[in-house]
């Protein structure tokens, strides 16, 4: 169903697909789990690693299971905005987004991933640090996107890369 590729052999435009075709992220095990629909995010080289950087806000419940395990995943589905129109908009803690999605869990990586996507990418957690407001240089961002409610910047080391056959 997968095939494994490494991370440099990723073709497709990567701001494209993290900002048009969005992405989801999950995380957690068996016992639970949370994805959540995602379009701000960065892919290249950090600490000698290929790496992704994603923001969550706090108040997600994705958060939560980010915290407590040491992967995730970040998934692709290509213009399927339906997966995104429940997985951005509802909370995890009320409805089973797993079940309004029709997506399939698969949990035999580190952390849970779906059959139905064309795309995964698997990463080991490497840092996770809230965005300060006295940060900004430039303050148009703060202003514009932000209230009182920060993202977190999560850093992972990419640990596989899986495409659909």
């Amino acid at each position: 169903m997968f095939k494994e590729i490494k991370a440099t052999d990723i073709k497709e435009n990567i701001i494209d697909m993290i900002s048009r075709e969005w992405m989801l992220i999950t995380a957690g095990d068996r016992k639970g789990y949370n994805m959540m629909t995602a379009s701000w995010g960065f892919m290249g080289e950090m600490w000698g690693k290929h790496s992704v950087s994603v923001m969550v806000r706090p108040q997600r419940y994705t958060m939560k299971f980010i915290e407590e395990n040491g992967y995730f995943t970040l998934s692709f589905y290509g213009d399927n905005k339906k997966i995104h129109k429940v997985c951005g908009g509802m909370s995890g803690r009320d409805v089973d987004k797993t079940k309004l999605t029709g997506l399939t869990p698969v949990f035999c990586e580190k952390a849970p991933y779906f059959c139905e996507a064309r795309l995964v990418i698997v990463c080991k957690k490497q840092y996770v640090g809230r965005l300060e407001a006295d940060c900004f240089t430039d303050k148009e961002p703060l202003s514009k996107w932000y209230k009182d409610d920060l993202h977190y910047n999560i850093i992972g080391s990419i640990e596989k890369v899986l495409v659909k056959k």
